[in-house]
């Protein structure tokens, strides 16, 4: 089986979710198929690919000529083509594209690291669904990253194919670390994720007024408009907000690993890798009660209320108890084993042999 899987999504600066999920399954799928190809658009993409792969050229994924991408592809003789988006189309041979969640559907503000024409096509394509089913309907098999995106996308009839679960899965933030952990308290609370209204970190803000001995740490990029809103909210006696703009795996880890709790005030969620990463690495979790983020953690998180500062506040405060802490800990080991890249691998190695096997 000649399986062609789609690298283009891999960015070459710092990796975004689509991208983190292209690079992992990557890494790990070439120790269970030896016939891959990986489709690029850049040498850029090399560095990032395991040592050795196969590699063809194709267009950039968001220019216009991504249109005749499956007749271009077809020229490469593929049995099956994966792809971590709903970009590519359809061809002579097996595809499989991803879906990870419908969240724009309900939030349609588009990433802001996109071009314009971009962003605009990005509204245009969520204020319906009828360009997501044409597209997913030209594959023969939709994958997604959890049981609730499943089911979103069932309950929208967003396709008439199947569907498999390819599960988003954790690093390994240990990696880059030289001491161990530090659980001996919570002084510091940890978000790493975008400032999307949806993401509602001003509820993590704000929580902050009741909490005046600890810090939140915003990991991620922020854009001016966005840092000044936080800002005037933390101008109101929200107590101690660190701003990082922006980190290393290294810096992650190193953040997480001191006395820290993993935080996110979500109203939706596809996944949650972040809480997948800080239960791995031993970091206790409090989180607003979404579903995705019960699918994710289990019972190895604390849930609040998910626009209560309040609430949250009093579920960090529950924290204070060490053999509480000490539960959470041992039972997020536990749950973050559930999810692993080499897995997810295998599980899409499998689903490509079974659609090989229908021709």
């Amino acid at each position: 089986m000649r399986l062609f899987f789609d690298a283009r999504f891999i960015r070459t600066d710092h990796h975004d979710g689509i991208s983190r999920y292209s690079f992992e399954l990557a890494r790990h799928i070439v120790n269970h198929h030896s016939d891959i190809t990986f489709i690029i658009h850049s040498d850029e993409q090399l560095p990032f690919l395991p040592a050795g792969s196969k590699t063809i050229k194709l267009n950039h994924p968001e220019s216009a000529s991504e249109v005749l991408s499956g007749r271009k592809l077809s020229k490469f003789s593929p049995d099956v083509v994966f792809s971590p988006m709903q970009t590519l189309r359809s061809g002579n041979y097996k595809l499989v594209l991803t879906l990870h969640d419908t969240i724009y559907y309900r939030h349609p503000t588009p990433p802001n690291n996109n071009p314009a024409w971009v962003r605009v096509g990005w509204r245009l394509f969520h204020t319906t669904s009828l360009p997501q089913r044409i597209a997913l309907n030209a594959a023969d098999h939709v994958a997604t990253v959890s049981q609730k995106s499943k089911r979103e996308i069932e309950q929208m009839k967003l396709t008439k194919r199947p569907i498999s679960v390819i599960y988003n899965a954790p690093g390994n933030l240990a990696q880059h670390l030289k001491e161990p952990v530090k659980t001996s308290a919570v002084n510091n609370l940890v978000y790493m994720g975008s400032f999307v209204p949806y993401k509602n970190v001003e509820t993590l803000v704000r929580a902050m007024k009741y909490l005046p001995e600890k810090t939140l740490h915003l990991l991620s990029k922020v854009t001016p408009e966005q840092r000044l809103k936080i800002e005037q909210i933390i101008s109101s006696g929200c107590g101690k907000v660190v701003f990082h703009g922006g980190v290393s795996d290294a810096e992650y880890a190193k953040v997480l690993a001191n006395n820290a709790a993993l935080v996110s005030a979500s109203k939706d969620e596809g996944f949650g890798l972040p809480l997948v990463e800080a239960m791995q690495l031993g970091v206790p979790v409090v989180v607003s009660d979404e579903p995705a983020h019960r699918e994710v953690a289990g019972s190895a998180a604390l849930y609040f209320k998910t626009t209560s500062a309040k609430s949250l506040a009093e579920k960090i405060g529950e924290l204070e108890n060490d053999k509480l802490r000490a539960k959470l800990v041992k039972l997020g080991k536990e749950q973050a084993a559930k999810f692993s890249w080499d897995e997810s691998a295998k599980k899409l190695i499998k689903l490509a042999k079974e659609l090989h096997g229908k021709k």
